[in-house]
């Protein structure tokens, strides 16, 4: 499965359950490296989650980690605290958003 696919699979999924959502409003810049990697950034505005190939502007928080390595966080084979201890997800920004991207995601 390519990141775009990835990418718009979520967004589904966070916009099918907006209560998971409700309250956030920030942008999550991801740069992903590697093999199919790339960078997206998602703007949450309290419910509602949007999606964009590229760098945003002013991202609340900055997630950087490989492209393989997002593939399995999202598809749960990778464990984000795990991941965060052993150096394969790297956050820049506001960590209290960090806490809340496996429910925003799940």
């Amino acid at each position: 499965m390519s990141l775009q696919e990835i990418m718009a699979g979520l967004q589904q999924k966070m916009n099918a359950d907006p209560t998971k959502m409700a309250g956030v409003t920030a942008t999550y810049q991801f740069n992903l490296s590697g093999d199919g990697g790339g960078s997206y950034n998602v703007v949450f505005n309290d419910g509602t989650a949007q999606i964009n190939e590229g760098v945003a502007d002013n991202p609340n928080i900055i997630i950087s980690m490989e492209a393989a390595d997002f593939q399995d966080l999202v598809s749960g084979k990778l464990d984000a605290m795990g991941a965060f201890m052993t150096g394969k997800l790297k956050v820049e920004g506001d960590m209290s958003l960090a806490m809340r991207l496996q429910a925003l995601f799940g």
